[in-house]
């Protein structure tokens, strides 16, 4: 170990003893009140030392301020460097950054918003080329075919933006266009498979209410068909009663509102009386003498006071 690196470990005894100095810098880039006790001094090398300060700011637990003070060789005046907020050892960090891209989940979108579609989109590919031959002839990149085949999903290759915008005469791509049928990017069978098992997740043959349902959505007169390969597994709920309105369903799925689920069956009522003709039972208009309510004979007591 050489004397240069033995020096630079041992904090300089003035820049150590300039604490407030320190404090007074880290005071005026911060605010007085903010910069808390002093929690040691680090030697950054030869006559120069970091002092920290608790930081007592909001928001900012476990950060601390560092102000570098140093001195030239043979002076005996500190000088200040710099004075920054830097994160302690268990500051209170925000997290790691990620990307917008992945950071996005369905139903983020709002009003106004726009969302990029990527080049490389494995869901996506060149619509109406023309080009069915193998590369060097493809419209497809190298990059999207080794992409293809890691996501196991057969697409065609090529970047849509090295795409020629105004389509070569006689190609199917300019007749495609005066017809009016051209897309730049159309659907992958990727793009087409990803899509099914989302949609089936949320309204396929094995959600709670599809079990429950007393038939498919296949013989449902609310069901709107869909055209291209996916209306061959799936439609458009149009009952506004069901859960599913307005959402693309699975053949498969159902609800308790099927068109042609079975009436509800009425409530049971009660028997009519039963009326017995056959016999008459006698109800006299005044009680009997001995029926116990009037006494034969009144007494004198009674009498006196009266009876109803």
């Amino acid at each position: 170990m050489s004397a240069a690196t033995t020096r630079s470990r041992t904090p300089d005894r003035l820049c150590a003893e300039a604490v407030d100095l320190a404090r007074a810098a880290a005071e005026e880039a911060a605010a007085p009140g903010v910069v808390g006790e002093h929690e040691g001094a680090v030697s950054e090398g030869d006559r120069v030392v970091t002092h920290f300060f608790a930081c007592k700011e909001l928001g900012y637990r476990g950060w601390r301020w560092a102000v570098t003070v140093a001195r030239a060789s043979r002076a005996k005046i500190v000088t200040v460097d710099e004075a920054v907020l830097l994160p302690g050892p268990d500051a209170l960090l925000a997290p790691e950054w990620v990307p917008w891209s992945e950071r996005l989940r369905p139903g983020d979108m709002g009003p106004g918003d726009l969302l990029p579609t990527d080049a490389e989109d494995l869901r996506l590919e060149p619509g109406w080329t023309g080009e069915d031959e193998p590369p060097p002839n493809s419209v497809v990149s190298h990059e999207m075919a080794d992409l293809v085949e890691a996501e196991d999903a057969e697409v065609t290759a090529g970047p849509p933006a090295e795409l020629s915008t105004v389509p070569a005469r006689g190609t199917i791509s300019a007749v495609a266009e005066e017809l009016g049928l051209r897309r730049t990017r159309v659907l992958s069978r990727y793009g087409l498979h990803v899509a099914a098992d989302r949609w089936e997740d949320s309204y396929g043959p094995k959600t709670p209410m599809a079990q429950a349902a007393p038939a498919s959505c296949v013989s449902c007169g609310f069901l709107a068909r869909i055209g291209g390969s996916l209306g061959q597994a799936f439609g458009v709920c149009a009952n506004e009663f069901s859960p599913a309105d307005g959402r693309v369903v699975s053949l498969a799925y159902g609800c308790g509102g099927h068109s042609e689920a079975a009436v509800m069956p009425r409530p049971p009522q009660p028997a009519p009386p039963v009326i017995d003709e056959t016999r008459v039972d006698p109800f006299p208009l005044r009680p009997a003498a001995d029926s116990g309510s009037v006494p034969p004979a009144e007494d004198e007591a009674s009498a006196e006071l009266g009876h109803s």
